[in-house]
């Protein structure tokens, strides 16, 4: 079976920082993704990471693009969200996703779900 177990959420100040982490057991695919879901709101792609025999390949959503990075340690199998200038419209519960096809913005595309960790931006 697989899992993804997610970690690193919390509470911080407008322009911190934190680190998700998502660490993976029986996954063998090549892309995990992150999204999020504030209150009341549809659950939104943030970035994704396709691996593979050559360099990662990434992808953000424009708001995220240049403060937010997506990185994997193969060694350890899990994925990590590194997250800048947080702003509080960054607050929501962020999920780590994998596995599926198609595009990598659709949470519908992925089969695998960590079980969310909520960040908060004051």
């Amino acid at each position: 079976d697989v899992q993804l177990v997610e970690s690193g959420g919390g509470s911080v100040q407008a322009g911190g920082s934190l680190r998700l982490s998502c660490s993976s057991s029986g996954y063998s695919g090549n892309r995990m993704a992150w999204f999020r879901q504030a209150p009341e709101q549809e659950r939104e792609a943030v970035a994704v990471i396709y691996h593979g025999t050559g360099p990662d390949v990434t992808a953000y959503i424009p708001s995220v693009k240049g403060r937010f990075t997506v990185s994997l340690d193969k060694n350890k199998n899990t994925a990590y969200l590194q997250m800048s200038s947080l702003q509080p419209e960054d607050t929501a519960m962020y999920y780590c996703a994998a596995g599926g096809g198609g595009d990598w913005t659709r949470a519908a595309n992925y089969r695998y779900w960590a079980q969310g960790t909520q960040v908060t931006v004051s």
